[in-house]
Protein backbone atom coordinates (compact mmCIF):
# COMPACT_ATOMS: atom_id res chain seq x y z
CA UNK A 1 0.00 0.00 0.00
CA UNK A 2 1.04 3.71 -0.56
CA UNK A 3 2.10 5.54 2.64
CA UNK A 4 1.64 8.75 1.45
CA UNK A 5 -1.47 9.48 3.10
CA UNK A 6 0.18 8.72 6.28
CA UNK A 7 2.34 10.54 5.95
CA UNK A 8 0.64 13.89 4.80
CA UNK A 9 -1.62 13.21 7.93
CA UNK A 10 1.32 13.32 9.94
CA UNK A 11 2.69 16.44 8.67
CA UNK A 12 -0.85 18.46 9.11
CA UNK A 13 -1.04 17.28 12.42
CA UNK A 14 2.62 18.45 13.68
CA UNK A 15 0.98 22.07 13.12
CA UNK A 16 -1.54 22.04 15.39
CA UNK A 17 0.51 20.10 18.20
CA UNK A 18 2.67 21.38 20.96
CA UNK A 19 6.20 20.69 21.11
CA UNK A 20 6.17 17.25 22.66
CA UNK A 21 3.61 16.71 20.19
CA UNK A 22 6.27 17.42 17.28
CA UNK A 23 8.42 14.87 18.86
CA UNK A 24 6.25 12.21 18.84
CA UNK A 25 5.04 13.04 15.03
CA UNK A 26 8.75 12.98 13.95
CA UNK A 27 9.01 9.12 16.20
CA UNK A 28 6.06 8.08 14.54
CA UNK A 29 7.29 8.87 11.14
CA UNK A 30 11.12 8.08 11.34
CA UNK A 31 11.47 5.73 13.94
CA UNK A 32 8.39 3.67 12.73
CA UNK A 33 7.00 4.26 9.49
CA UNK A 34 10.33 4.65 7.88
CA UNK A 35 11.86 1.71 9.06
CA UNK A 36 8.78 -0.45 8.24
CA UNK A 37 8.96 0.96 4.77
CA UNK A 38 12.76 0.45 4.34
CA UNK A 39 13.45 -2.78 6.89
CA UNK A 40 10.78 -4.26 8.22
CA UNK A 41 8.43 -5.34 5.57
CA UNK A 42 11.34 -7.05 3.73
CA UNK A 43 12.57 -9.75 6.53
CA UNK A 44 8.35 -10.45 7.20
CA UNK A 45 7.74 -10.57 2.60
CA UNK A 46 8.10 -14.29 2.29
CA UNK A 47 7.66 -15.56 6.09
CA UNK A 48 5.19 -18.44 5.16
CA UNK A 49 7.35 -19.80 1.92
CA UNK A 50 11.04 -20.54 4.57
CA UNK A 51 8.80 -21.80 7.12
CA UNK A 52 9.50 -24.79 7.58
CA UNK A 53 8.59 -28.41 8.97
CA UNK A 54 10.48 -31.62 9.62
CA UNK A 55 7.63 -33.56 7.70
CA UNK A 56 6.01 -32.74 4.16
CA UNK A 57 2.75 -33.98 5.12
CA UNK A 58 0.01 -32.18 2.56
CA UNK A 59 -1.21 -29.08 5.01
CA UNK A 60 0.64 -29.86 7.92
CA UNK A 61 2.99 -27.03 7.44
CA UNK A 62 -0.16 -24.77 6.88
CA UNK A 63 -2.09 -25.47 9.71
CA UNK A 64 0.88 -25.41 12.11
CA UNK A 65 1.99 -21.65 10.23
CA UNK A 66 -1.67 -20.48 10.93
CA UNK A 67 -1.56 -22.00 15.09
CA UNK A 68 1.62 -19.91 16.00
CA UNK A 69 1.26 -16.81 13.69
CA UNK A 70 -2.82 -16.41 13.20
CA UNK A 71 -1.71 -13.16 12.56
CA UNK A 72 1.55 -11.88 10.50
CA UNK A 73 3.59 -9.39 12.93
CA UNK A 74 4.22 -7.03 9.95
CA UNK A 75 0.58 -6.63 9.00
CA UNK A 76 -0.55 -6.39 12.60
CA UNK A 77 2.31 -3.52 12.55
CA UNK A 78 0.97 -1.49 10.07
CA UNK A 79 -2.58 -1.83 10.94
CA UNK A 80 -0.82 -0.49 14.67
CA UNK A 81 0.53 2.39 12.56
CA UNK A 82 -2.49 3.30 10.81
CA UNK A 83 -4.75 2.94 13.95
CA UNK A 84 -2.45 5.16 16.49
CA UNK A 85 -2.06 7.89 13.49
CA UNK A 86 -6.20 8.34 13.19
CA UNK A 87 -7.08 9.88 15.99
CA UNK A 88 -4.86 12.99 14.80
CA UNK A 89 -7.79 12.83 12.37
CA UNK A 90 -10.24 14.30 15.34
CA UNK A 91 -7.48 17.73 15.56
CA UNK A 92 -7.41 18.24 11.54
CA UNK A 93 -11.06 18.12 11.27
CA UNK A 94 -11.51 20.12 14.04
CA UNK A 95 -9.34 23.13 13.26
CA UNK A 96 -10.94 22.34 9.09
CA UNK A 97 -14.25 22.98 11.18
CA UNK A 98 -13.51 26.47 12.63
CA UNK A 99 -11.78 27.50 9.62
CA UNK A 100 -15.06 26.85 7.33
CA UNK A 101 -17.29 28.31 10.10
CA UNK A 102 -15.24 31.66 10.17
CA UNK A 103 -15.66 31.55 6.30
CA UNK A 104 -19.74 30.84 6.61
CA UNK A 105 -20.01 33.62 8.61
CA UNK A 106 -17.42 35.62 6.95
CA UNK A 107 -15.79 37.03 10.47
CA UNK A 108 -13.05 36.33 12.66
CA UNK A 109 -14.30 33.90 15.26
CA UNK A 110 -10.62 32.77 16.59
CA UNK A 111 -7.87 34.38 17.38
CA UNK A 112 -6.00 31.04 15.31
CA UNK A 113 -8.24 28.30 14.04
CA UNK A 114 -5.15 26.36 15.08
CA UNK A 115 -4.53 27.81 18.57
CA UNK A 116 -5.77 24.50 21.68
CA UNK A 117 -7.81 26.36 23.06
CA UNK A 118 -11.64 25.51 24.37
CA UNK A 119 -13.37 22.92 22.47
CA UNK A 120 -9.77 21.96 19.95
CA UNK A 121 -7.87 21.38 23.27
CA UNK A 122 -10.82 18.77 24.62
CA UNK A 123 -10.89 17.10 20.86
CA UNK A 124 -6.63 17.39 21.43
CA UNK A 125 -7.09 15.39 24.56
CA UNK A 126 -9.26 12.78 23.53
CA UNK A 127 -6.93 11.77 20.59
CA UNK A 128 -4.16 11.59 23.03
CA UNK A 129 -6.11 9.42 25.46
CA UNK A 130 -7.51 7.28 21.98
CA UNK A 131 -3.27 6.82 20.62
CA UNK A 132 -2.07 5.78 24.20
CA UNK A 133 -5.58 3.52 24.38
CA UNK A 134 -4.67 1.80 21.14
CA UNK A 135 -0.68 1.75 21.67
CA UNK A 136 -1.64 -0.22 25.22
CA UNK A 137 -4.01 -2.70 23.23
CA UNK A 138 -2.10 -3.64 20.64
CA UNK A 139 1.03 -4.07 22.47
CA UNK A 140 -1.26 -6.52 24.92
CA UNK A 141 -2.40 -8.06 21.34
CA UNK A 142 0.97 -9.06 20.32
CA UNK A 143 2.13 -10.41 23.90
CA UNK A 144 -1.05 -12.50 23.99
CA UNK A 145 -1.18 -13.65 20.21
CA UNK A 146 2.67 -14.82 20.26
CA UNK A 147 3.14 -15.58 24.19
CA UNK A 148 5.35 -13.50 24.63
CA UNK A 149 7.40 -11.01 22.74
CA UNK A 150 9.82 -13.94 21.58
CA UNK A 151 10.46 -15.35 18.34
CA UNK A 152 11.97 -19.15 18.75
CA UNK A 153 14.29 -20.85 16.32
CA UNK A 154 11.67 -24.14 17.11
CA UNK A 155 8.48 -25.01 17.32
CA UNK A 156 6.71 -28.15 17.95
CA UNK A 157 3.55 -28.96 16.12
CA UNK A 158 1.15 -32.09 16.95
CA UNK A 159 -1.97 -30.09 14.67
CA UNK A 160 -4.05 -32.23 12.34
CA UNK A 161 -3.14 -33.46 9.55
CA UNK A 162 0.32 -33.58 11.18
CA UNK A 163 0.31 -37.67 12.11
CA UNK A 164 2.59 -36.54 15.07
CA UNK A 165 4.76 -33.45 16.90
CA UNK A 166 6.81 -32.53 14.06
CA UNK A 167 9.24 -29.94 14.73
CA UNK A 168 8.70 -26.76 12.58
CA UNK A 169 11.46 -23.95 11.90
CA UNK A 170 10.91 -20.25 11.69
CA UNK A 171 13.39 -18.40 9.34
CA UNK A 172 15.41 -15.52 10.15
CA UNK A 173 14.10 -15.94 14.12
CA UNK A 174 16.86 -13.43 15.57
CA UNK A 175 16.61 -10.78 12.93
CA UNK A 176 12.34 -11.12 13.50
CA UNK A 177 13.17 -10.96 17.55
CA UNK A 178 15.49 -7.51 17.37
CA UNK A 179 12.67 -5.56 14.74
CA UNK A 180 9.73 -7.30 17.23
CA UNK A 181 11.88 -5.43 20.41
CA UNK A 182 11.86 -2.65 18.22
CA UNK A 183 8.69 -2.31 17.55
CA UNK A 184 7.57 -2.83 21.27
CA UNK A 185 10.19 0.21 22.56
CA UNK A 186 9.12 2.77 19.76
CA UNK A 187 5.53 1.98 21.12
CA UNK A 188 6.41 2.29 24.64
CA UNK A 189 8.17 5.51 23.58
CA UNK A 190 5.35 6.68 21.91
CA UNK A 191 3.04 5.98 25.06
CA UNK A 192 5.61 7.91 27.29
CA UNK A 193 5.22 10.92 25.09
CA UNK A 194 1.31 11.07 24.96
CA UNK A 195 1.08 10.53 28.56
CA UNK A 196 3.73 13.36 28.87
CA UNK A 197 2.22 15.51 26.64
CA UNK A 198 -1.47 15.15 28.09
CA UNK A 199 0.18 15.77 31.86
CA UNK A 200 1.74 18.72 30.43
CA UNK A 201 -1.81 20.26 29.05
CA UNK A 202 -3.87 19.57 31.64
CA UNK A 203 -1.12 21.32 34.08
CA UNK A 204 -0.75 24.22 32.07
CA UNK A 205 -4.65 25.02 31.18
CA UNK A 206 -5.45 23.95 34.74
CA UNK A 207 -2.93 26.73 36.36
CA UNK A 208 -4.49 29.42 33.12
CA UNK A 209 -7.61 28.41 34.54
CA UNK A 210 -6.77 29.08 38.22
CA UNK A 211 -5.15 32.60 37.41
CA UNK A 212 -8.03 33.42 35.58
CA UNK A 213 -10.33 32.70 38.68
CA UNK A 214 -7.64 34.55 41.02
CA UNK A 215 -7.63 37.61 38.97
CA UNK A 216 -11.74 37.27 38.76
CA UNK A 217 -11.74 37.26 42.32
CA UNK A 218 -9.69 40.20 43.35
CA UNK A 219 -10.87 42.37 40.27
Amino acid sequence: MSWAFLRDLLSGVNKYSTRIGRIWVAVVFIFRLLVYIAAAENIWKYEHDEFECSIKQPGCENVCFDHFFPVSHIRLWALQLIVVSTPSLLVVFHVAYRESREKRHNQKLYRRPGEIDGGLLCTYLISLILKIGFEAVFLVLFYKLYNGFNVPRLVKCDMRPCPNTVDCYISKPTEKMIFLYFLVATSCLCIALNLSELSYLICKYSKKGYVKRYVRKHQ
